[in-house]
């Protein structure tokens, strides 16, 4: 019979963290389907969104945060995380 490995907090603490940003993109996609089933057009989706985001990272961490948030997009999109062809290993 094998055990499951024990994991340490910090893996555990990324583990959570994992599923509550899948739980989330889900919401986030299935907002996005209902917007789009209204016949919103994606640019005016992801314009909302975004803007949403950008006040919520104001309100909850502060001006700093939100624009570290928003200069770190650059590279992540230049290194292709929010491509739909990526793939995960």
């Amino acid at each position: 019979m094998t055990h499951p490995t024990p994991h340490t907090t910090e893996e555990l603490d990324d583990l959570i963290i994992q599923e509550k940003l899948q739980v989330a993109l889900e919401l986030q996609h299935d907002a996005w389907a209902e917007s789009t089933a209204d016949g919103i057009e994606p640019e005016i989706i992801a314009d909302a969104a975004m803007i949403t985001a950008i006040r919520e990272t104001v309100r909850a961490l502060g001006e700093d945060q939100a624009e570290a948030l928003v200069a770190s997009l650059r590279d992540r999109i230049l290194a292709g995380e929010f491509s739909p062809q990526r793939v995960l290993q």
